[in-house]
């Protein structure tokens, strides 16, 4: 029972992705497509007159029937991968989704080895070495034994 349910929830949450993959749209692909002219503008932020193009040429190969993927390779064809929005996940670019992963993972543990540290870490309180005075330094023996003296007729 507990296997069929699991094969009806992937079904139910494969059929969008697939379904975006044989009838993409363009807005869809707007944001996963760079502008080739502008700086770190997508598809979808910019206005330019080459983006245009290629809106209207994605466009066409939507009417056309092509799928998300066959698009994609198209356009990563005619550009290369700086079209991408994000990286490939194969190859050197998987470093690229990787390496951030294992960055913020490798300072985790490190600040985690560090609180261990510290709170396992107790100082010893500092020993005095004799009576102190109201200004925080030590008294000298002669008046120390003065001030006893005193008091002692003081009380007595």
């Amino acid at each position: 029972m507990r296997a069929l349910l699991v094969a009806v929830a992937a079904l139910a949450f494969a059929a969008p992705a697939l379904a975006s993959e044989q009838h993409p749209t363009l807005t869809e692909l707007e944001g996963q497509l760079m502008c080739p002219i502008c700086a770190g503008e997508t598809l979808a932020q910019s206005d330019t007159a080459p983006a245009q193009r290629i809106k209207a040429h994605i466009q066409l190969r939507i009417r056309q029937g092509w799928t998300r993927s066959q698009i994609k390779r198209e356009l990563v064809d005619i550009w290369g991968t700086r079209i991408l929005a994000a990286p490939p996940r194969h190859g050197w670019n998987l470093l690229a989704w990787v390496l951030p992963l294992v960055g913020i993972l490798a300072g985790a543990a490190v600040i985690g080895v560090l609180a261990w540290g510290w709170s396992r870490r107790r100082e010893e309180p500092e020993q005095l070495p004799g009576p102190w005075s109201q200004n925080g330094r030590p008294l000298d023996p002669e008046l120390e034994r003065r001030l006893d003296d005193e008091l002692a007729r003081f009380d007595g």
